[in-house]
């Protein structure tokens, strides 16, 4: 173990108990963690989210060897009680990382830098190392583990009987999930590799999990393990660091030279795919819960064969039975189960699927010019205020190197730029700034807005918020070479962060999350500046629904607003004058409903061209005050 790491403090919610779990669950899931990668890296704390909560009930019937403090809400550090727990703090140092997926990918990267021998460790985080990376407000997947799958068995248990005894719909995505066909990076390869193995009448198959890997299964029916014996192969072969076996890896020439799309999906073995990452671990927890439950009230789980299937190969895996008996988790032994028919498989898994439905429409024909004549009828045009103070500028040479974005490994054409984009929001940012105020940059990435903001105004206190970990290393390097002690970092998603604050900023909020920036500014009635980019990847949302203003609802359907998002991202300077007026109107058009938005919320709203306009294909602005 490496000596001299600053010492780390994990938070963790803490409601009640209820048989072998924490709750809430994101306590439970963390803890399994800590126990499945026997880490002892951080101090662990409990913050109970009651009164009255006693050591002995708490830190009782907890991971056997972990030692647990007690600490109320008042006593955090300042930055972490502006975040969701779970979150992880560096003792004597400003930096904060809050939210599930957040807190265990970093648990994971810790165990393994203290101990490179654990590379099964490492793998949880599965290809490219990008397992939970995306956002909830992005990725479906992130928000079915880490925030759906949890909150649903949360209700479930604590519903009365009466009101719990159809299967959350939650659940019931991933059953659905775990049929689907598994995409994998090397999936062309596997998936001749089954075709060989069907050919050959599956007798080429290795045995990994004993004889029933390697039955063949009747039309219809689920065995213990569902999955073909080559994806049981391929997955358990990288959990125990085996090599594929030769047999498989050589493919007969009629193999090679079968189409693509006439190749055998692959079946899911966890639940991301072939493979056993971290999902798994956030899911395991949950589900566990879930049929602990439904085992008491004597349900029938039918309707879910491929999560009975999947939770019993969990417990395969090496390691899991012995981290579930550290955390005093009493798995289940449940039988096997004949697979529902697909037809009454589909009736009992619907789920609501406004998110499929909104967005299948991604390819449009034709022009934005129908759209925008639409909106000119009912007198709507992209309009933009006069810029308050256009020749404004820093005086760059004068900074030390370190507040300036050419520190930020870019070229010195695109460093320019990039000083002027700055100029724009400082500009802004310094009329509407007092002494004392809490200034928070949201996607703060490199921390090119927050430093200089933290630098120009030392009287103010600055927040940088970032989902990526080596940007925002980057950006306290920055820092600390300046000295400055009035700047934060939190990395977490958007949604993680519940602080109140004065001012919100951030320069080229890619997409829907330019509208989770003003949300979070609306919400804390903070005044706002935040120039939008990547319009293009604008679509609905679980929270967001476009168009956002009642103005454009009444005159645009869904699909009309995502054709102007679309051709708002057409404007970058190799493509035709004509082509990028086009797409100047429809990136205002687009601002202008958002603007429109913000105040029906009390707010007054400027969308602004940066100057110059030079400095950025996506050269907007809203400033914006409660």
């Amino acid at each position: 173990m490496k000596d001299n790491v600053a010492e780390e403090h994990l938070y963790l919610a803490f409601s009640h108990q209820y048989r072998d779990s924490i709750f809430p669950l994101h306590t439970s899931i963390s803890l399994f963690l800590l126990s499945y990668c026997d880490c002892k890296l951080f101090k662990v704390f409990l913050v109970p989210t009651g009164e009255d909560v006693g050591d002995q009930c708490v830190t009782k019937n907890l991971a056997g060897d972990l030692e647990v403090h007690l600490i109320s809400r008042c006593q955090l550090p300042v930055v972490v009680q502006s975040c969701s727990l779970p979150a992880v703090f560096v003792k004597d140092d400003k930096f904060c990382r809050a939210g599930l997926s957040v807190v265990l990918r970093h648990i994971i990267q810790k165990t393994f830098e203290a101990d490179p021998s654990k590379k099964d460790v490492l793998e949880l985080l599965g290809f490219k190392k990008t397992c939970l990376k995306a956002c909830a407000e992005v990725s479906q997947w992130t928000r079915l583990c880490e925030i759906s799958i949890p909150l649903a068995v949360e209700r479930f248990l604590t519903a009365s009987p009466e009101h719990c005894q159809a299967i959350p719909p939650d659940i019931l995505l991933f059953e659905r999930k775990l049929g689907e066909p598994v995409r994998v990076h090397n999936d062309d390869k596997i998936r001749r590799q089954k075709l060989q193995q069907q050919k050959a009448g599956a007798k080429a198959a290795v045995p990994v999990l004993g004889e029933e890997a390697t039955e063949e299964l009747k039309p219809g029916e689920v065995h213990e393990y569902p999955p073909s014996s080559l994806e049981l192969s391929v997955a358990f072969s990288k959990l125990l660091t085996q090599e594929a076996p030769d047999a498989i890896n050589r493919e007969a020439p009629h193999i090679r030279r079968t189409k693509t799309s006439d190749l055998p999906p692959l079946d899911h073995v966890f639940a991301e795919g072939l493979y056993f990452t971290v999902a798994d671990l956030v899911l395991l927890p949950c589900i566990h819960q879930f049929l602990v439950s439904s085992k008491k009230q004597g349900k029938n789980l039918v309707d879910l064969p491929l999560i009975s299937s999947w939770y019993r190969r969990v417990q395969e895996v090496p390691g899991v039975k012995k981290a579930a008996g550290k955390c005093n988790m009493e798995l289940l032994q449940l039988p096997e189960l004949m697979s529902a028919p697909k037809e009454q498989l589909q009736d009992s898994t619907s789920v609501p699927d406004e998110l499929e439905e909104d967005n299948e429409d991604s390819h449009f024909i034709g022009g934005p010019r129908p759209t925008m004549t639409k909106l000119m009828e009912s007198g709507i045009e992209a309009k933009f205020s006069p810029h308050p103070c256009p020749s404004w500028t820093l005086d760059w040479t004068s900074l030390p190197s370190a507040v300036s974005p050419g520190e930020g490994k870019m070229s010195r054409d695109r460093a320019l730029r990039k000083q002027q984009q700055l100029n724009n929001l400082v500009a802004a940012v310094t009329k509407l700034a007092k002494p004392g105020d809490l200034i928070v940059d949201f996607c703060s990435g490199g921390g090119h807005v927050g430093i200089v903001l933290a630098y120009m105004m030392p009287s103010c206190q600055v927040v940088l918020i970032e989902n990526k970990e080596l940007s925002l290393i980057r950006a306290k390097d920055r820092c600390d070479e300046l000295g400055l002690n009035n700047i934060w970092f939190i990395q977490a998603n958007l949604d993680y962060f519940n602080g109140t604050f004065n001012i919100g900023v951030a320069l080229h909020a890619c997409g829907v999350a330019t509208d989770m920036v003003i949300e979070h500014c609306l919400r804390a009635r903070a005044a706002f500046v935040i120039s939008p980019c990547c319009y293009g990847f604008i679509q609905n949302t679980v929270k967001f629904k476009y168009p956002r203003s009642h103005q454009f609802k009444e005159i645009l359907s869904y699909k009309e607003h995502m054709i102007l998002c679309r051709f708002a991202d057409q404007t970058a300077v190799q493509l035709p004058p004509e082509r990028r007026l086009i797409g100047k109107q429809c990136m205002g058009l687009v601002d202008l409903d958002r603007a429109w938005a913000a105040e029906e919320h009390n707010y007054s709203v400027q969308v602004i061209s940066m100057e110059p306009e030079s400095c950025s294909p996506k050269n907007n602005m809203f400033v914006g005050i409660p």
